[in-house]
């Protein structure tokens, strides 16, 4: 139970701030999708940095539940099939491929960080 309410909490906060960004880019007049998008390069490089740092309840807290709160990845589904309706090709293509090698380089680098700061 106590794990059910640690990711449950994450989880909520990482919503929220998710939710506080998108609303944040949105009035500096961005592109939503700018949002989504730095909400899961930020989430991935938090996941990889506490990867590294954390294990038992913190681990099920930030990143369980605050990553996976934060992180969305049905909301990047539906905007890159939301913009290939409307036409634009050419920018799902670079929108799909530049969110993928962020987020994946961004837990890299997120472990690397975890890493020098535990030694």
């Amino acid at each position: 139970m106590k794990e059910c309410l640690l990711v449950g909490a994450g989880g909520f906060m990482g919503s929220l701030a998710r939710y506080g960004l998108t609303v944040f880019a949105h009035s500096l007049a961005i592109s939503p999708l700018i949002g989504i998008f730095t909400a899961n390069a930020l989430g991935s490089l938090l996941i990889g940095f506490i990867m590294a740092l954390s294990k038992g309840d913190v681990y099920l807290f930030a990143a369980v539940g605050f990553c996976g709160g934060f992180t969305t990845f049905s909301t990047f589904s539906a905007q890159v099939l939301e913009q290939f309706r409307n036409g634009h090709y050419s920018m799902v293509l670079i929108y799909v491929f530049a969110s993928v090698a962020i987020c994946v380089l961004s837990v890299a680098a997120g472990l690397y960080i975890g890493k020098c700061v535990k030694s």
